[in-house]
C-alpha cells in the first residue's frame, strides 16, 4: 500500500515518518443506506465498535460528510472534497465545496462543539476528561429521551471485560462533575427521578455539529 502524503502521490517521505493511522472515505448517501436496511450512523458506529475492540487502545474519530445534494461527482468524490481530502485532483474549472460557516458563537453560555470534542462557558474552555466529553456527547445525541444509567454504561465502558465494569454510581460520579463545570447552566443535564439523565435545550446553550459531527 503505497503511503499518500499530505501533498499527493509521490511525494518523499522522510524516513523517520510513520503511518500514525488511516481514513476511509465511504460514498453513499443516507437514501441508498435506508434502502438497504441501515443507516451512515449505524455503519459508521459499527465500524467504530470493531476498531476499539481489536485494538482499545486507538483513538476513532467518525466524521460525517456534509455537502449540498447538488453538489456534482460520484459520492465518493463529493465526500472526499467535503472533509478536506488534500489529494484530490479536482476537475478542470471546477470549484471546491464549500460548506457554509457556523455564526460566531456568543461569548456568553455554553458552546458544545461536537465535531472539535470543545466545550466551552462563557469564552473559557472547559476542561473536560474523555468521558465527561462522550457521556455529554451521549446525552446530546439522545436529547428527545431519558437515558438510563444503564444504558450509559453499556455506551461508555463497552470495550470494558464485564467483571471490570463499573457501576450505576460511577455515571452519577461524572454527571456531578461534569455539571460542576458547566457552572450556573448546569441544570441542562437534569436527573429525570427513577429513570436516568437527560439533556435540555437552553437558549444559552448552543450546539456545533457543522460542518462535520462526531459520534
Amino acid at each position: 500500500m503505497p503511503v499518500v502524503g499530505p501533498q499527493g502521490p509521490g511525494q518523499v517521505v522522510p524516513p523517520d515518518v510513520v503511518a500514525r493511522g488511516f481514513v476511509i472515505y465511504v460514498g453513499l448517501d443516507e437514501d441508498t443506506a435506508s434502502a438497504a436496511g441501515t443507516s451512515l450512523h449505524r455503519m459508521a458506529t459499527e465500524l467504530r465498535d470493531y476498531v476499539e475492540h481489536i485494538a482499545p487502545e486507538s483513538q476513532v474519530h467518525i466524521a460525517m460528510a456534509m455537502a449540498s445534494a447538488a453538489a456534482e461527482g460520484t459520492d465518493l468524490e463529493v465526500v472526499r472534497q467535503a472533509l478536506g481530502d488534500p489529494t484530490v485532483t479536482k476537475r478542470s474549472g471546477e470549484t471546491p465545496l464549500q460548506q457554509p460557516a457556523p455564526a460566531a458563537p456568543s461569548n456568553s453560555g455554553v458552546l458544545i462543539d461536537l465535531a472539535r470534542r470543545e466545550v466551552k462557558l462563557d469564552g473559557e474552555s472547559l476542561n473536560l476528561t474523555y468521558k465527561e466529553f462522550e457521556l455529554l456527547n451521549y446525552l446530546v445525541d439522545n436529547s428527545m429521551r431519558t437515558v438510563g444509567r444503564q444504558e450509559l454504561l453499556k455506551t461508555l465502558w463497552r470495550n470494558v471485560d464485564v467483571d471490570q465494569m463499573p457501576n450505576e454510581r460511577t455515571i452519577d460520579v461524572h454527571i456531578r462533575r461534569l455539571r460542576s463545570k458547566l457552572g450556573r447552566l448546569a441544570n441542562t443535564v437534569r436527573t429525570v427521578r427513577g429513570q436516568g439523565y437527560r439533556f435540555y435545550e437552553h437558549p444559552e446553550v448552543t450546539v456545533w455539529a457543522a460542518p462535520e459531527y462526531s459520534i
